[in-house]
C-alpha cells in the first residue's frame, strides 16, 4: 500500500507539472488562433477551457489535449467572413452534433482510412494560407480575402514595409518573435522550462511597452462579454445549403485532424491507446458546448499534446488542470491580453504554419511515391487557390482515382514460340481502366493459329472487361479456323 501511495503521489506531481507546461504552451496559441480566425481573442480561451475541463474528463484519448487549432483558422475565417460571427456558434454546434452522431455510429475508425497524402496536403495548404495571411498581420495591415490574393499582394506588402515606419516597426516585432521561438531550443534547459512561444510573446509585449512602440495590441472585451450564444436568426441560416455544407466541412475536418493527432500521440507514449469512437464522442460534446457559447471549434492539437507527453503526464488529470489554469487566467488576468502585440501573435502563428509544411518529407516522398507527392501538392495548392473544403475534396478525389488506377493493374503475357498454340496469360485486376492495353494485345494476335487464353490469374473481372473479352473472343472465332480456348482455373 505505501508503494501504491508513493507512485500515486509521483503521478500527481508529474501531472501537475505537465498541466502547467501545457497551459503555458496553450495560452499564446489559443489567443493567436482566435486572432488569426478573425474572432475575439477570448473565444479561443473559451474553447481551450472547454477542451480541458469538459473533453479532458471524457474517455477516448488519455493524453491528447483539445483546444482551438491552427488547422481550422482558414475554415473559421471563411465562415465568419461569409455568414458573420454570430453564426459561428450554430456552425460549431452543428459540427459537434454531427460528431456525436458519427461517434454513436462507431465511424471514428473510418477516419483513419483517409489518405495520409491528403491530410498532409491539407495541413500544408493551411500552413501556406496561415503564413501568407499572418505576414500582413505582422505589419498591422489588412490582408486580402483569398489565398491567392494574399500571395499576390506580398510584393505590395514588402513595398509598404519600406515606406511605412509603423508597418516596419510592427513587422520587426513579429520577426523578433519568430526568431526567439526558433532559437529557444538552444537555450539552457532551466530556461526552456518556459515554452518558447510564451517567452517570445512576453518579450515582445515587454519591449513594446517599454519602448512605447506604435503597434496594434489585442482588443480585450472580457470573457463573458465575448460569449455570443446563437439565436433564432442564426438558426434560420440552416435553410442555406452552403451553410449546411460548412457544418459538414467543420465536422469532417475537425474529426480527421483530431483522430490523426490521436494516432500521433499514441506513438509518443506507452499508456492506454485511443478509443477512436469515444474520442469522437468527446469531441462532439466539446464542440456542442463551444457552439452554445459561440466559441471557436476544437480539435485534438498535436503541439499541446506532445508538450503534455514530453512533460511526463501520466493521466488525463494534466489536461483537465490546464483547463483550470486557462479559466483562472481568463477570470483574473484578462487585462494581460491587452498587452500582447498582434504582430507577436502573428509571429507565433507563422512559426506554427511552417511546422505544418512537410518540407523534409516532400523530396523523399517524390522519390519513392510520386503519386502520393502529387496528391499532397495538388491538395495544398487547391486549398490556397480555391478554399479549404473544396481543396480537401479535390485531394480525396485524386486519392480515389490513384487507388483505382493502381488496383486495376493487369499483366498480359504472350508466349509465342513460332509454331503451335499462342498462349496468353492475363493476371491481376481486370477493370475498364486497363481495357485499351488488353485489347491492343489481343487484337494483335494471329488468327491462323490456336489461341489459349489463361484467365486463372485474374483476381477481379469487372463487367466492362468481361463484355469486351467476350466481344473480342466472338470476333476472333468468326475469322479463325479454331476457337479461342479459355482457361479459367489452374
Amino acid at each position: 500500500m505505501p508503494a501504491v501511495n508513493s507512485s500515486l503521489r509521483r503521478a500527481l506531481r508529474t501531472d501537475l507539472t505537465a498541466s502547467t507546461v501545457v497551459f503555458l504552451v496553450a495560452l499564446p496559441l489559443c489567443v493567436g488562433v482566435a486572432v488569426a480566425s478573425g474572432v475575439p481573442a477570448e473565444l479561443g480561451l473559451i474553447t481551450g477551457i472547454v477542451g480541458g475541463l469538459v473533453v479532458g474528463l471524457l474517455p477516448g484519448s488519455s493524453l491528447q489535449v483539445s483546444g482551438p487549432a491552427a488547422g481550422l483558422t482558414v475554415l473559421v475565417a471563411e465562415a465568419v467572413d461569409t455568414y458573420g460571427l454570430p453564426a459561428l456558434g450554430v456552425i460549431v454546434l452543428g459540427a459537434g452534433l454531427l460528431q456525436l452522431l458519427l461517434g454513436a455510429l462507431k465511424l471514428g475508425r473510418w477516419f483513419r482510412a483517409i489518405s495520409v497524402a491528403v491530410v498532409e496536403g491539407m495541413l500544408a495548404g493551411i500552413g501556406l494560407v496561415i503564413i501568407a495571411g499572418q505576414l500582413y498581420a505582422m505589419a498591422d495591415t489588412p490582408a486580402p480575402a483569398s489565398g491567392l490574393g494574399k500571395i499576390a499582394g506580398l510584393p505590395g506588402l514588402a513595398a509598404g514595409l519600406v515606406t511605412s515606419a509603423p508597418a516596419a516597426t510592427a513587422f520587426a516585432v513579429g520577426a523578433g518573435t519568430i526568431a526567439v521561438i526558433a532559437l529557444w531550443s538552444t537555450m539552457p534547459a532551466r530556461v526552456r522550462v518556459v515554452p518558447g512561444a510564451l517567452a517570445a510573446v512576453a518579450l515582445a509585449s515587454a519591449a513594446t511597452a517599454l519602448l512605447d512602440l506604435p503597434v496594434a495590441k489585442i482588443d480585450v472585451q472580457g470573457v463573458l462579454e465575448a460569449v455570443q450564444s446563437p439565436g433564432p436568426a442564426q438558426f434560420g441560416q440552416l435553410a442555406n445549403a452552403g451553410f449546411l455544407a460548412t457544418i459538414v466541412a467543420f465536422a469532417l475536418i475537425a474529426s480527421a485532424e483530431t483522430l490523426f493527432c490521436a494516432a500521433a500521440v499514441d506513438r509518443l507514449h506507452d499508456g492506454p491507446r485511443t478509443d477512436y469512437n469515444k474520442e469522437l464522442l468527446a469531441q462532439g460534446v466539446g464542440n456542442t458546448l463551444c457552439g452554445l457559447l459561440g466559441a471557436l471549434p476544437m480539435t485534438g492539437v498535436i503541439m499541446r499534446s506532445a508538450a503534455n507527453v514530453h512533460a511526463g503526464a501520466k493521466t488525463k488529470l494534466s489536461r483537465v488542470l490546464h483547463g483550470v489554469w486557462l479559466l483562472l487566467f481568463a477570470a483574473l488576468l484578462p487585462a494581460v491580453l491587452g498587452l500582447m502585440p498582434v504582430a507577436a501573435l502573428a509571429g507565433v502563428l507563422i512559426h506554427a504554419g511552417f511546422k505544418l509544411l512537410p518540407v523534409k518529407k516532400l523530396v523523399p516522398l517524390w522519390r519513392t511515391h510520386r503519386g502520393e507527392a502529387v496528391i499532397l501538392a495538388v491538395t495544398a495548392l487547391a486549398i490556397v487557390s480555391v478554399s479549404m473544403f473544396e481543396g480537401v475534396l479535390i485531394g480525396l478525389a485524386l486519392a480515389v482515382v490513384k487507388c483505382a488506377w493502381e488496383t486495376s493493374h493487369i499483366h498480359v503475357e504472350v508466349d509465342d514460340r513460332g509454331d503451335g498454340p499462342v498462349r496468353v496469360a492475363i493476371t491481376g485486376n481486370a477493370t475498364f481502366l486497363r481495357l485499351p492495353k488488353m485489347l491492343d494485345t489481343l487484337e494483335s494476335l494471329p488468327t491462323d493459329r490456336p489461341i489459349e487464353l489463361n484467365l486463372a490469374g485474374l483476381r477481379h473481372l469487372d463487367h466492362a472487361f468481361r463484355t469486351a473479352l467476350a466481344t473480342w473472343t466472338e470476333r476472333h472465332n468468326s475469322g479463325s479456323a479454331e476457337p479461342v480456348r479459355l482457361i479459367h482455373s489452374g
